[in-house]
């Protein structure tokens, strides 16, 4: 009975060796198979291994050389997942409670009530003082807490849709938001160790794309005075981040939109994330969508619908910047004015 066990685990034993070696020369063959096509392309270097992982490169078509992108030093990637341990000292709102949340619903306004509506466009700055919550650099467990962070996130994940103009026309593909949300290009040589002549490969290497560098908001809105209520309106139609145009010398020279992506649809968004507050965390429980509402930021008026039969920005007309910042606070308070006058003390 002994020597039967014995033989049949010699047999199992047998069987398990020759599956392995034939799992060893399939692997083998389907590497031959594949040629260096669709293989990682790596350094000789230890410095160049750790540079990237890229699988495929592109080749060059011009001189047959294989490109490589370095994607090392990409900014924005620490401290991103979910915690496995509570951050807090005290018991902070689930994700899901957060994923819950909805803006309330705005008030209907009828088109026959609307005695006075004018659109005002603005711009935020996201350098001053009261805008610091803007730019706050934190990481929670729904990602980054920076506005333009929120936005880009809303946009990739198909939540919202870029536009190319504030009238919501020509939506922007996915693409085109990615170009312009990347960073500048370094294009290296690495060279044969044994030949310094010969190009091994180019190695792109493309810097990752700061979200500080947005540091102005637009923002459309129409003030509408709803004569059955008896009160001016706010509604805030559209946002768009500004990129910095810099010229040779590095002074910034004028500014240029990203996308837009009209409001409503991104108040769902914005109500699932908390505003950052400097002073005391656990005071404030205030989303996003709610500052909007709130008007809690600071903006100057940059155009306006109110006497602007040629459609022009307040630049285009005043070219002074402190005219131009005083003709906006003018107009804010035309539109001001308006409602107080309809009444009589």
């Amino acid at each position: 009975m002994k020597i039967q066990i014995l033989k049949i685990g010699f047999l199992f034993l047998t069987l398990a060796a020759l599956c392995q070696t034939a799992d060893a020369q399939r692997v083998k063959k389907k590497r031959n198979d594949g040629g260096g096509g669709n293989t990682t392309t790596t350094a000789g270097t230890g410095a160049e291994q750790g540079a990237t992982n890229v699988t495929r490169p592109p080749v060059n078509p011009r001189a047959g050389i294989p490109i490589r992108v370095d994607s090392t030093g990409m900014a924005g990637t620490e401290g991103i997942g979910k915690s496995m341990r509570p951050t807090g000292a005290f018991g902070h709102i689930t994700d899901s409670i957060n994923n819950k949340r909805q803006p309330l619903t705005y008030e209907y306004l009828r088109y026959d009530d609307a005695l006075f509506a004018e659109k005002v466009w603005r711009e935020l700055d996201l350098r001053e003082k009261m805008n610091q919550s803007f730019r706050y650099a934190g990481q929670e467990d729904n990602g980054s807490q920076m506005f333009i962070d929120i936005l880009l996130k809303a946009v990739q994940e198909g939540k919202v849709t870029p536009f190319a103009d504030d009238r919501f026309i020509t939506p922007k593909t996915m693409t085109e938001v990615t170009e312009m949300t990347q960073g500048s290009a370094d294009t290296n040589e690495v060279r044969d160790i044994n030949n310094p002549d010969v190009v091994k490969e180019y190695v792109v290497t493309r810097a990752s794309f700061d979200p500080k560098s947005v540091n102005k908001i637009r923002v459309m809105e129409e003030w509408v005075f709803d004569r059955e209520s008896s009160r001016l309106f706010c509604r805030i139609l559209g946002v768009a981040p500004l990129l910095s145009v810099m010229d040779a010398s590095g002074k910034e020279r004028g500014t240029k939109a990203m996308f837009w992506v009209y409001y409503p649809d991104l108040r769902p968004v914005l109500a699932t994330y908390d505003v950052y507050n400097p002073k005391n965390m656990g005071a404030s429980r205030m989303t996003w969508e709610e500052l909007f509402e709130a008007r809690m930021f600071s903006s100057y008026i940059v155009k306006s619908s109110l006497d602007n039969p040629g459609n022009r920005n307040v630049r285009q007309m005043i070219k002074d910047p402190i005219l131009a910042l005083l003709e906006g606070d003018n107009i804010k308070e035309r539109i001001f004015n308006y409602e107080q006058d309809l009444w009589s003390y």
